[in-house]
């Protein structure tokens, strides 16, 4: 028996999410025109190793977002190679799904459980004119942003606070505590394209916390609020004094990070 960490890159233009929907009769199967991330790796999987496997990943990515580090992992009597896990899924998969590393771990590490922080990056194309390149990929803001203004907001943001502002309604989550390590805030030009990429680390996240704060930063680079506003939005509790919550194409879940000893084999 073994275990295997699986670190995945996808395009989620075209998917539900990452986590698989549960169909409940018919009408939800017509309403249901996108496949999820999970699914589609999992299928492949199961044909690879003729044996059904299920896919625990570090978490959930919302319908369009995007990935280059997200992890999963799957126990398997299967003796294959991890290499060979890889090369057989990229050789299966959609192109839009890649594997970009497959590795043993201890039985007892879990994509989830064992995370010890994770980075989102959202990109904003900030410029006149839209990029055909960048469509499906950024979200475009064609007035000017103050980046000065911008991390002098940020700043309110790190360390440990109640998110609950931040967090979309309709959640369920009991607890809205989190700790941002950092957020970095960098100009980008990548083909002669003007982007903003702002780069959040936490040991959690919240439903579209990373939306609604990339939102509330925009508000502060257009002039809309003064930076020490995030102080009175976070005390408040209450939606309604934050930013807009920018779409999903211009996020991406960039990299989980895990204790070493944690998917190390001995």
């Amino acid at each position: 028996m073994q275990n295997i960490k699986l670190t995945i890159e996808y395009d989620g233009t075209r998917y539900c999410g990452w986590q698989k929907q549960k169909i409940q009769g018919r009408v939800l199967e017509r309403k249901r025109k996108k496949p999820s991330v999970q699914e589609t790796v999992e299928s492949c999987l199961q044909k690879i190793l003729k044996q059904k496997v299920n896919l625990v990943a570090s978490g959930r990515t919302d319908s369009g977002v995007h990935a280059f580090g997200q992890v999963a992992n799957f126990r398997t009597a299967s003796g294959i190679f991890p290499d060979k896990v890889k090369s057989a899924l990229n050789g299966n998969l959609p192109r839009d799904i890649r594997i970009s590393n497959a590795e043993q771990v201890p039985w007892g590490f879990h994509s989830q459980y064992s995370t010890k922080s994770k980075i989102y990056r959202y990109l904003i194309l900030n410029q006149e004119y839209k990029v055909p390149f960048f469509g499906r990929y950024t979200y475009w803001f064609k007035f000017p942003l103050n980046i000065k203004l911008m991390r002098n907001a940020a700043r309110h943001l790190s360390g440990r606070h109640d998110f609950k502002v931040f967090c979309a309604s309709g959640s369920g989550v009991k607890g809205t505590t989190r700790n941002i390590k950092q957020i970095l805030i960098n100009p980008l030009n990548i083909f002669s394209a003007n982007l903003i990429c702002i780069e959040v680390e936490a040991d959690g996240f919240l439903y579209n916390m990373v939306r609604n704060i990339v939102g509330t930063l925009i508000d502060v680079g257009r002039g809309r609020f003064e930076p020490d506003y995030i102080k009175e939005i976070i005390r408040s509790k209450n939606r309604a004094l934050a930013g807009f919550c920018v779409p999903a194409r211009g996020l991406y879940l960039a990299k989980v990070n895990y204790p070493r000893k944690s998917h190390t084999v001995a």
